[in-house]
């Protein structure tokens, strides 16, 4: 496993593959040694290094996942040693499976290959997580933001973005007591 990749949460079945794992997970997992699998609240779920991960999706899509059904990303700012992790939800309707990757990116580098080559409709998805993460998706084929202004600065969820204050003024009530 990469240096920088995180081990799977404590109490998970990590790198232990469940015997009744669906034979198109099990050849995908064993295409790709240094990923790790973990079931995670009944969902089938691998976390992948940023190396392997564009290489590991584009296998997935071949093996029957057609759908990229969202690519979204969660900030652990001081509670992991990594920082964000990207979190991208497959969808098989052949082999009627739902597979999620999930790929740790240091804040010091926050990029990650662009889906958008094996799933065009990761477009947006990618664009929402550059505009609210700041994590940079190579290969992109328009890495603009899509939610905030052009001109705003910063990224509005990340978990150390200021929140800023709006003053918020109160009616007196003219009820008697």
């Amino acid at each position: 496993m990469n240096d920088e990749m995180e081990r799977a949460p404590e109490g998970s079945d990590a790198d232990v593959a469940p015997p009744d794992l669906p034979q198109v997970l099990a050849g995908l997992l064993a295409d790709f040694p240094e990923a790790v699998y973990v079931e995670s609240a009944g969902q089938h779920t691998v976390v992948v290094s940023r190396e392997d991960y564009h290489a590991l999706a584009s296998a997935a899509r071949d093996a029957g996942f057609e759908v990229c059904a969202d690519v979204t990303c969660v900030d652990w700012f001081d509670r992991r040693p990594i920082r964000f992790e990207l979190v991208v939800n497959l969808l098989s309707h052949r082999h009627r499976l739902r597979l999620r990757l999930l790929v740790p990116v240091p804040a010091d580098d926050p990029v990650v290959p662009s889906l958008c080559d094996l799933w065009p409709g990761a477009n947006f998805p990618e664009r929402e997580v550059f505009d609210m993460f700041g994590l940079v998706f190579e290969g992109h084929p328009d890495p603009t933001r899509i939610l905030m202004p052009d001109d705003w600065e910063g990224h509005p969820l990340r978990k150390d973005f200021g929140v800023g204050s709006v003053p918020v003024q109160f009616k007196e009530s003219h009820k008697a007591t």
